[in-house]
């Protein structure tokens, strides 16, 4: 006979799952000890319910498969929330298991007791309480099949009294359905599209990672329509290598080319993505939208055409009827521009640039203590980390550097919080990555803000032998918003920070801890940390004054910048 607790872990160990992420607590112990015995499954204690969420996400993402986390009763769930946010805005299929209080006291405002349903409410696709052994495996089912089917976050819980109770004997196990397979859009749709395409001039292609799957089919129709490829953050993951059409990011993160390439399209072919920032799409361009959601088409812009299917699916019924162009300009131009504006960051990678006399090459931000570039550091791991290596980055300016310097080349692939864009993610994301495989490397462009707002986890990397390699772009500052702040003429207010030496910090929970504070030492312990086995930190200080500069920098953002300067002058006591 099996209790709540064995059937609903064993059933997870049957599905494929090979972690769960939590904090032990009292509802939720019939469950752990259901694990203590599972062989199939590791436990993986950590010390902030957020922290196993993160990483469960993290898993879900790079599995595109259900990852589950635990919080027991009352604070250990609603410690989970910020971690289930970030799953359901990635889509990523998520099964949380959280705790309550024994049956008879719910509703009476017990100790500790919530009302799980409300704070789950909003995250949640599925969100049940089991109280009587009948409902399962019904709702186990319910709950894993609605993640799975809808990419989201599942919230079981399962009151204190509850998770060690019998099941009658001959309880049928659950039974687990596969996800539905996408078709490619109307072909009354398809026909409309090629008829905007064949007629355009130029073309230029979005492409998000909703496209990860289509790598083949978007290639080929970049090449048929001579079209620039603009990535969004994420589909750097599956095209930024060897691809002669890629031509970088947009929004704060982007470069000129991709403004030139919105700008002068006649078409803009929009491929799996939802990108959020309105002001950075092109006006008055005919708009083509496939997406497998049909909630995304056109909420981001006006779109003439929208396609409902799979992209890949989609494009291989549409590849057949476009012809390929023959004026490449467009395309040519604009990689052109691209590889322009790569060559010039280059010269932000060389370890002596701050000694050089300024000039065109020379960009005048002040580094008057020598800290190191943090263009110097992304380049380094770059070119030291393997080609199949998963990065994770913090929120911010951390990101940035990695979107400019690291390429998702061989199988490298990316994950963040780039849609709900919490701080703090990057370690935690990459302990779930480490967690998956051990002997591939997960490496966290952390910021020293998001770092230590979750600081206590480094001991899981230790206590849990998981390997990350932890990157802190220490600039003593909460990068993004001072920069935030200066755009708009405001002096930088409230984003100092004053760190403790993070190298030091880990050494002191047992992890490798390495500290650079000359540029010329960065790739020497860039290629130590990444040799190292175990957990390492890297902690280098970096100059809080390197900007990133948007594609099409307004006058009033450079204007902003100049007053806030200014006040930061008067206002310094030096």
């Amino acid at each position: 006979m099996s209790t709540v607790a064995e059937l609903l872990i064993k059933a997870l160990a049957d599905y494929g799952v090979k972690s769960v992420w939590g904090v032990v607590g009292d509802a939720l112990n019939p469950v752990t000890d259901a694990i203590r015995r599972e062989d199939r499954l590791e436990w993986i204690g950590v010390r902030h319910e957020e922290v196993g969420a993160f990483a469960a996400s993290a898993q879900a993402q790079l599995t595109d498969s259900l990852a589950v986390c635990m919080g027991t009763v009352g604070p250990g769930a609603v410690h989970l929330l910020n971690g289930l946010y970030d799953a359901a805005k990635s889509h990523a299929p998520v099964l949380a298991i959280v705790g309550q209080v024994p049956r008879e006291e719910m509703g009476s405002d017990f100790f500790q007791e919530v009302d799980n349903h409300a704070v789950f409410a909003d995250v949640a696709v599925f969100n049940a309480t089991i109280t009587d052994v009948d409902q399962l495996p019904t709702l186990l089912e319910q709950a894993v099949n609605t993640a799975l089917a809808e990419s989201g976050v599942a919230v079981l819980t399962i009151p204190g009294d509850v998770g060690g109770l019998d099941l009658p004997k001959h309880t049928r196990p659950p039974r687990f359905v596969p996800r539905a397979t996408a078709g490619a859009a109307p072909a009354e749709r398809i026909n409309e599209a090629v008829r905007h395409l064949e007629g355009a001039g130029k073309v230029t292609l979005l492409v998000g990672q909703g496209a990860r799957p289509a790598r083949a089919e978007v290639q080929e129709l970049a090449d048929r329509l001579a079209a620039p490829m603009v990535l969004t953050l994420k589909a750097k993951d599956g095209f930024d290598d060897e691809n002669p059409f890629e031509i970088g990011q947009s929004g704060l993160i982007g470069n000129p080319a991709t403004a030139t390439a919105f700008d002068a399209c006649d078409v803009l072919l929009m491929l799996g993505t939802d990108f959020p920032y309105r002001n950075f799409y092109p006006e008055g361009k005919t708009v083509i939208q496939v997406d497998v959601r049909g909630q995304h088409i056109g909420r981001r812009t006006p779109v003439d055409v929208g396609l409902v299917g799979d992209v890949a699916a989609t494009l291989a019924a549409m590849l057949p009827s476009l012809s390929r162009k023959e004026d490449r300009h467009h395309l040519e131009h604009a990689r052109h521009k691209y590889e322009a504006w790569r060559e010039r960051q280059d010269h932000l990678t060389d370890p002596d640039y701050d000694q050089k006399p300024k000039g065109i090459l020379r960009k005048t931000v002040d580094n008057p203590d020598g800290r190191v570039r943090p263009e110097l550091l992304a380049a380094a791991i770059d070119r030291h980390a393997p080609h199949d290596a998963v990065f994770t980055s913090d929120t911010g300016m951390s990101t940035v550097w990695l979107s400019r310097f690291v390429r998702m080349s061989g199988t490298r692939r990316l994950i963040g919080s780039y849609n709900l864009g919490s701080m703090a993610n990057a370690m935690p994301q990459a302990l779930g990555a480490s967690a998956l495989d051990r002997d591939r490397m997960a490496i966290a462009f952390c910021g020293d803000g998001g770092l230590s707002m979750l600081m206590g986890d480094l001991i899981t990397a230790v206590s849990h032998d998981l390997p990350v390699k932890l990157v802190v772009f220490d600039n003593g500052r909460l990068g993004m918003v001072k920069l935030e702040m200066e755009q708009v003429g405001l002096p930088e207010f409230g984003t100092v920070l004053h760190n403790p030496d993070f190298a030091k910090v880990a050494e002191a929970v047992g992890m490798r801890g390495i500290r650079v504070t000359d540029p010329h030492e960065v790739d020497d312990a860039v290629r130590e940390t990444l040799a190292t086995d175990g957990p390492v930190l890297l902690d280098v200080l970096t100059n809080p004054d390197e900007i990133a500069v948007p594609p099409k920098p307004a006058l009033t953002q450079m204007k902003g910048f100049a007053i806030a300067k200014s006040r930061e002058f008067l206002a310094s006591p030096e």
